[in-house]
């Protein structure tokens, strides 16, 4: 695995693969876990290279302190992508991806104004900033994301859509740790205790499909709810079942459509996110 910092040492690198040689590209902010590694296992083995980004986005939090508080660790995660096989980790400082500040607005529509477009207002606008410049940098052929951040993947696509971006998206299933709790770089910032709690939001989302059955949808997400804020270590920030193209509510089980419930939680300071598909 060869570590270059800056755009010109990875188009040098990337200049050297053989004409027709495919690359894929895991886009990441760091603190790699074993759901980021399922994304690069699959990369090797749909690409000839693959590329691992590690950044951590300022344009993509809209709280300070969060940015601050996300965990950074490149040793740590260099170690861990070693085995993979990984071709090229390309960690650059953000004055090489923004050697101006980027003012693109983008509009998704109704994509963003839901659930985390709703909670974070800006926060797609710098993922689309960030992936869009990634993808004109990098070029590749393939790109993985995991499916826990759902929207996210909507709205990536969208913007591949928008740009014209010949890159293919590849959504990848959810990784989970052993309690349920789906894998995030932000787990490692709760205490075990929290941990522990916040295997519920898993739980839920697993009862909740199986209510799906026999509660209304007003009904289903008040129970999902109660049940989660019920957990003195947890508070619903959000609660919602949408359309999985569309992202918007649906108001009747009988919506032609593949449905998925959508949830965001905080537990102590930690903001969590999941979903599940429900059919």
């Amino acid at each position: 695995m060869i570590l270059v910092r800056t755009k010109a040492e990875l188009h040098k690198k990337l200049f050297e693969l053989s004409p027709g040689d495919t690359v894929g590209l895991v886009p990441t902010m760091g603190a790699l876990h074993a759901g980021h590694l399922s994304l690069v296992e699959r990369a090797m083995a749909e690409n000839k290279k693959t590329v691992v980004s590690i950044f951590v986005n300022p344009t993509q939090f809209n709280d300070k302190d969060d940015l601050k508080r996300y965990p950074r660790d490149i040793d740590a995660d260099m170690k861990l992508l070693e085995p993979t096989g990984c071709h090229i980790l390309f960690a650059p400082e953000p004055e090489d991806i923004y050697p101006e500040p980027d003012t693109r607005k983008f509009n998704f529509g109704k994509l963003e104004t839901v659930m985390e477009g709703k909670y974070r207002p800006g926060h797609f606008n710098g993922v689309a900033q960030v992936v869009s410049k990634l993808f004109e940098i990098v070029k590749p052929d393939k790109a993985y994301f995991g499916l826990k951040d759902f929207q996210q993947l909507a709205v990536i696509k969208n913007m591949v859509e928008q740009l014209k971006q010949t890159v293919k998206i590849v959504p990848c299933q959810i990784v989970r740790e052993e309690n349920g709790l789906a894998m995030s770089s932000r787990n490692e910032l709760l205490t075990q205790e929290e941990r522990e709690n916040a295997s519920l939001i898993y739980e839920t989302l697993k009862e909740a499909k199986k209510l799906s059955r026999e509660k209304s949808i007003i009904k289903l997400r008040k129970w999902m709810i109660k049940n989660i804020n019920n957990n003195p270590f947890l508070i619903v920030e959000y609660v919602e079942i949408v359309d999985d193209k569309n992202l918007q509510p649906i108001e009747s089980w009988s919506d032609n459509c593949v449905k998925v419930a959508c949830i965001a939680v905080f537990c102590g300071k930690v903001r969590l996110i999941d979903n599940m598909f429900l059919n």
